[in-house]
């Protein structure tokens, strides 16, 4: 459905550094990378852009958007969420199930170091 999804950041280093940390959990590397932007995933396929806004305004957060990613099991949960907070992340629910989604439903959430909402889900029972 998606060919790719771009969150701002106002410092691509320190952006690229958390997301090459926290995205290595789920098995993404960073790919394509140029002054302005870092592109995680395949060229021909979905990917994740991590970069300074086009318009040279500060990157800003919208309110009640958050990018899920994901994850083969909940130990991949666990590692997301372990490795966000090791990096500078914040909290926005630990690790766990979320059963009003559905039974299997494992998940957690996180913000990265410009307040862009992440979430690693496991949709297995296990």
């Amino acid at each position: 459905m998606f060919g790719h999804i771009t969150l701002g950041t106002n410092d691509l280093q320190r952006a690229g550094e958390f997301y090459d940390a926290v995205l290595g959990t789920l098995g993404h590397s960073r790919g394509l990378e140029k002054e302005s932007f870092i592109a995680y995933g395949d060229r021909s396929g979905s990917r994740l852009f991590v970069m300074t806004p086009y318009d040279g305004n500060a990157a800003t957060v919208g309110n009640g958007v958050h990018l899920a990613f994901k994850a083969e099991n909940r130990a991949q949960v666990d590692a997301f969420h372990a490795v966000a907070m090791a990096a500078g992340g914040t909290d926005e629910g630990s690790p766990g199930l979320r059963p009003h989604y559905h039974e299997h439903y494992y998940g957690a959430y996180v913000r990265d170091l410009d307040g862009n909402k992440l979430q690693a889900v496991c949709h297995n029972a296990e």
